[in-house]
């Protein structure tokens, strides 16, 4: 049985894990290329960082990090910016902090759903072909194979479902890991600005 074959019989159900299934393509393909950026050498950078706190000038420091448009280097310019300006050093990293954090998070609510909406979608399409076989059954019940026929039928909406979920939930935890691999890295990159920042502050003349 060819694959649109089996789609057509599975139902109009099909056509919403169709569109299911393409979304979770189009996010994994997204989220992938942003985190791939995002992160891009972050550890290099912090290296760096950390030693030019601790021997350039707040405005060579700034120089370093704008240079570097990952998360982790548009928080730290936040803060080094805010440093040089004389302004609160605390708030800017946090709002810095909170707005990459947001940018991370994106999109990957939709997996969480696909997740949990599509083995439902499956189970209602199922559902209607159950309810069509026993009409098949009070009609002709002397034809064992048009029963057994449209329930068999009926399983495949559960079945591309559950396929559609597991996919889903395989990349969801993938960029769940990644997710909290680079809010540590922006932790990182918090402490190392008000560290080094501090560092200097505490100087003596």
């Amino acid at each position: 049985m060819e694959v649109t074959e089996l789609f057509a019989r599975g139902g109009a159900v099909m056509y919403l894990l169709l569109i299911g299934s393409i979304a979770v393509v189009a996010i994994a393909i997204e989220r992938f290329r942003f985190y791939s950026y995002a992160s891009h050498d972050s550890q290099t950078f912090l290296s760096g960082l950390r030693g030019r706190l601790k021997s350039q000038r707040a405005e060579e420091v700034l120089n370093y990090c704008a240079a570097e448009k990952s998360c982790v280097g548009l928080v730290a310019v936040a803060g080094v910016r805010a440093a040089v300006h004389g302004e609160d050093i605390q708030t800017a990293l946090n709002i810095a902090y909170d707005e990459e954090a947001m940018k991370l998070r994106a999109r990957l609510n939709y997996l969480s759903m696909i997740v949990t909406l599509a083995p439902l979608l499956g189970l209602l399409g199922t559902i209607s072909g159950m309810i069509d076989s026993f009409n098949i059954f009070s009609v002709q019940a002397g034809q064992p194979l048009a029963i057994t026929g449209g329930i068999g039928e009926a399983l495949i909406a559960t079945a591309t479902g559950l396929c559609v979920a597991i996919v889903a939930l395989i990349v969801h935890t993938y960029f769940a890991q990644k997710l909290d691999e680079n809010l540590t890295e922006l932790d990182k990159t918090v402490s190392i600005v008000i560290g080094g920042i501090g560092g200097r502050n505490h100087e003596t003349p």
